[in-house]
């Protein structure tokens, strides 16, 4: 490639849009093949993230601009055009003479005046006097969706989301923080890692979270040897929610019922090993069970089991404590995951309610009488967490605490967790 930086982040949108590929999992390898220097993969990242982000924007920007439908190659190199003029720190020439040639290579010849022309009508406004030019005529959800870069249902359901706790008021705040790129964040795991030990600064939440201020975490000893990982510092509170809950006696069987990848299991079977546990870490997936069993491969006294949650071979009432991070729409996530918001469906959300619904069934059943079971999603949506925890746990567990994060309040995913204490 003549512009193997910019050649990646094409590559990229195109699989999302053509494969319903991973940002996460698609990039680092494209990085590698091409095998950028620290500069061009940095600015290679915040390009393909950064676009993918704000396409919603883009797009009412490049269709407000453009007389006819446009191919969907040439769209998207007109996406990241209008990223490195609207939000980045390049040269307009540069932005739009790179773009022409990187249409020219993956789509061809034809579409390079059209590309051209339309990029230098992007340039002559800013992206804050775009927005209020393309939202005009526009009112409540739908401005939002064009402002913030977000479908108008994930809107909708982020509001309902923040009523639920009386703060609808903040809607904005939380539409502006999933623009924002998150930090990368480290999980010093207990008795395998320690916090001093891991470069960067001590999360403010979490008592094993590090926050990296650059740098490549596979570079990092601990994090090679699996005593150390990355790991958002709202997934590690859900661990500690569940494990500070007091139990009696303190018996030592737990089990975390939907385990994959792995991140929630391994520091879950830290702290077991800690408090003389055993943990079983169940995944339905077997190429999941198996990163599960690479995320706790420094840990000695961990089961990983592959079965369908709702129907493992354990018997009733067998385990003492028991996380289900359930399966869910991943809408407190979109900072992290930027292809998230554009793949969710309203559909999405109406299905995997009846599977959380059966998970905490199920998770309830296997809980011994007394025992604690803590629910999670990093979703906020009051479908996928309290309206569950009403239909599933009335009248058979006690709702002892629910906790909320949010990237607006606190600087992570939106994470929720109910802890339920068995009757």
């Amino acid at each position: 490639m003549s512009d193997p930086a910019r050649g990646v982040a094409w590559s990229v949108l195109a699989a999302v849009r053509e494969d319903d590929a991973y940002v996460n999992l698609l990039l680092p390898r494209l990085l590698s093949d091409q095998n950028l220097d620290s500069r061009d993969a940095a600015f290679a990242t915040e390009l393909t993230h950064g676009t993918i982000r704000w396409q919603g924007t883009y797009d009412a920007i490049i269709d407000h601009l453009a007389p006819r439908e446009l191919d969907p190659p040439v769209r998207d190199v007109l996406r990241l055009g209008a990223h490195q003029l609207l939000a980045m720190r390049v040269p307009d020439h540069a932005a739009v003479s790179t773009s022409v040639a990187l249409v020219r290579r993956v789509v061809g010849h034809k579409p390079a005046g059209f590309v051209n022309a339309i990029l230098r009508r992007v340039s002559e406004r800013d992206l804050a006097t775009w927005i209020d030019l393309v939202t005009e005529g526009l009112s409540g959800d739908a401005a939002l969706a064009v402002r913030y870069s977000h479908p108008a249902w994930v809107v909708a359901e982020l509001r309902r989301s923040l009523l639920a706790v009386d703060a609808s008021h903040e809607l904005e705040e939380l539409l502006a923080a999933d623009n924002v790129a998150p930090k990368v964040t480290l999980v010093a795991r207990p008795r395998l890692a320690t916090v001093a030990e891991l470069p960067g600064k001590p999360g403010l939440l979490s008592p094993w979270a590090v926050v990296l201020d650059a740098g490549d975490p596979g570079e990092i000893p601990a994090v090679r040897e699996g005593r150390a990982a990355v790991q958002d510092e709202g997934s590690q509170l859900v661990a500690k929610a569940l494990v500070d809950l007091p139990l009696e006696p303190p018996r030592g069987r737990w089990l975390d019922l939907c385990a994959g990848p792995g991140g929630k299991a391994a520091l879950l079977g830290a702290l077991a090993a800690e408090r003389g546990a055993h943990l079983v870490a169940n995944e339905v997936q077997p190429h999941r069970a198996e990163l599960v069993r690479q995320s706790l491969r420094a840990l000695p006294d961990v089961e990983v089991t592959c079965h369908d949650g709702r129907e493992g071979p354990w018997e009733a009432g067998s385990f003492d404590r028991i996380l289900i991070d359930a399966p869910c729409t991943g809408l407190g996530a979109l900072r992290r995951r930027p292809e998230a918001r554009w793949r969710r469906t309203p559909e999405d959300l109406e299905s995997l309610v009846p599977l959380q619904q059966a998970l905490l069934r199920r998770g309830i059943e296997l809980l011994r009488p007394g025992g604690v079971i803590a629910y999670a999603t990093c979703s906020p949506s009051p479908k996928e967490t309290l309206d569950v925890i009403e239909t599933v746990g009335r009248g058979v567990a006690v709702l002892e605490r629910v906790d909320r994060w949010w990237p607006h309040r606190d600087g992570t995913d939106a994470m929720f967790v109910a802890l339920l204490r068995k009757r």
